[in-house]
């Protein structure tokens, strides 16, 4: 039996690379040993770790496919021994009325022999909170935040126990702020209460992370947890764990700089547009531009751009845009192949960057950085320090000879987060 058998507590299965490594971020803030992987291993990991981060591509496939991978995923942490399975979706909780949120938590519940757990994508730090069961984002409600123009899964309900009743034939219930705020003892009893009722999903009120830290406790032995990464502050305290500088070191960073963006999110165009503004060289993909088997020439073009500039700092590449330009050309192409058009050339333009030197790349967008890391080839991600929170620096050992990488959501960070992320680092 190897080490990691015998001492993995967590087992998390995310439904995008950023959203994974925003959870591992957490974990290794809190305290506990993390490696993320990209896609489900074909074999044991070898490594002493006391969480695993599986970080698929489930968000906004068909509920089936979603369904299929992330069962795949369980039963392979299953095999490594893990105590606990947590099932990360976005702080935005986006995605359509079929799902894919509804349908996967009620497929992991069925195999693990469970009839209860709790839904809150509740982030403090990144001012998502969950009050009355309505999700806001900053101030506002999510559906008035820029989340209701998202091209591939418009957020225009922020009532999350009608979003997770339309997803799901379970029941779902409410375990509100004042129940939170009186901790484990009436959580719990609360969770007894609605099981008693029938009810099979509770969404949970968190408004700061003095609330995931009194929901924390009640979980502890729940053999199924869903939930955006801010519960995962409170978890590794269940464990024995307590926070450690040790658990995000990574080794030393060099080579050259870029930055890949595909996000069309409200933050990552203000991202984009203070990029440009101190002067640093930017190049725009049209998506338009990719089509009819355009797109090899476009990457070769972008590469050829930037082989010259990287020596002199980093660069930005990015297919961002307002939502009404992305529904322009989602109208012409569809929105499916609009998407992967745009993923398959910044994953391409990302591996020729590595190719070029570069071994410290940002990747803005939870699509993007799937293919990004997929067309690096990388499987596994030591997490490292935060830049900004829900975003760690990461280390791929063995893509390239190494690379960091920081793969950001797109609705997170600050304005000048892809500068900063590079002075982070050094």
């Amino acid at each position: 039996m190897s080490t990691l058998k015998m001492g993995l507590k967590l087992g998390c299965i995310a439904d995008d690379s950023t959203g994974a490594t925003d959870l591992a971020n957490n974990l290794v803030r809190s305290g506990m040993r993390v490696v993320q992987t990209i896609g489900v291993p074909a074999g044991p990991l070898a490594a002493d770790v006391d969480a695993v981060v599986v970080a698929l591509k489930s968000r906004t496939n068909p509920a089936a496919e979603a369904i299929a991978q992330s069962l795949e995923a369980l039963k392979w942490l299953q095999a490594q021994g893990a105590e606990q399975i947590y099932f990360k979706y976005c702080s935005t909780f986006d995605s359509t009325p079929e799902g894919n949120i509804g349908p996967v938590t009620e497929a992991l519940m069925d195999a693990l022999g469970t009839d209860f757990t709790i839904a809150t994508p509740a982030f403090p730090d990144n001012g998502r909170t969950v009050f009355k069961g309505y999700l806001f984002a900053g101030n506002v409600l999510l559906n008035e935040s820029g989340m209701q123009n998202h091209p591939l899964t418009p957020m225009i309900d922020a009532n999350l126990v009608r979003v997770m009743q339309a997803q799901t034939k379970r029941k779902v219930g409410l375990i509100d702020y004042k129940t939170v705020a009186l901790g484990e003892g009436d959580i719990r009893e609360r969770i007894a209460t609605l099981r008693a009722e029938g009810v099979g999903v509770a969404v949970v009120d968190a408004t700061s992370n003095d609330d995931l830290h009194l929901l924390g406790p009640a979980l502890k032995g729940m053999p199924l947890i869903t939930a955006g990464s801010g519960v995962a502050i409170a978890l590794p305290a269940n464990f024995g764990l307590q926070p450690s500088l040790q658990a995000s070191q990574l080794p030393a960073a060099s080579g050259l700089q870029a930055v890949v963006s595909g996000s069309c999110s409200v933050a990552t165009n203000a991202q984009v547009a203070h990029f440009k503004s101190t002067g640093r060289p930017a190049m725009a993909i049209n998506p338009a531009g990719l089509m009819n088997g355009q797109s090899d020439a476009v990457v070769q073009q972008v590469l050829a751009w930037a082989s010259p500039l990287l020596k002199d700092g980093p660069v930005l590449v990015y297919s961002t845009a307002e939502p009404d330009a992305v529904k322009a050309v989602q109208a012409q192409l569809g929105v499916a192949e609009a998407g992967a058009l745009v993923e398959h050339a910044l994953g391409s333009v990302a591996r020729g960057l590595v190719d070029l030197g570069v071994q410290q790349l940002v990747v803005a967008g939870g699509e993007t950085s799937g293919a990004c890391v997929q067309a690096l080839g990388i499987a596994q991600l030591q997490i490292g320090p935060q830049i900004d929170p829900g975003v760690p620096w990461c280390h791929a050992p063995s893509a390239h000879g190494g690379v960091h990488i920081a793969l950001k959501s797109g609705n997170f960070g600050t304005e000048d987060f892809f500068s900063k992320a590079f002075t982070v680092l050094a």
